[in-house]
């Protein structure tokens, strides 16, 4: 019984150690994870206009390619012409909202 209760107090011991240790270098690798992650984000400000344009002209462009299919299926009778707007509707309405949700994030 005694053996037992100095094992699992050396057991304790080296957990609680161990967590001190931790809690020591934590901070250190954090400071630099905030500077990592300060950099990115003011890398990602510095050509998200770019990309940003990109994507309007992307969402611009599978818009008149959705209108043009529309108008196909619809002038053609197809019974899906009107899962044929949502789903062009959904993808540009994504492409226009998330840059600017990204913009608002970074900012």
């Amino acid at each position: 019984m005694m053996k037992n209760f100095f094992t699992k107090n050396v057991t304790t011991k080296k957990v609680l150690t161990l967590a001190l240790a931790i809690m020591v270098i934590t901070p250190a690798f954090a400071q630099g994870g905030a500077t990592a992650i300060s950099n990115a984000a003011s890398d990602i400000t510095d050509y998200w206009d770019p990309v940003k344009l990109i994507l309007k002209a992307v969402g611009g462009l599978v818009g008149f390619i959705g209108g043009l299919r529309v108008y196909n299926k619809w002038t053609n009778g197809d019974q899906d012409v009107n899962k044929e707007i949502l789903g062009y509707g959904g993808a540009m309405i994504f492409l226009i909202v998330v840059p600017e949700f990204v913009t608002a994030f970074f900012a």
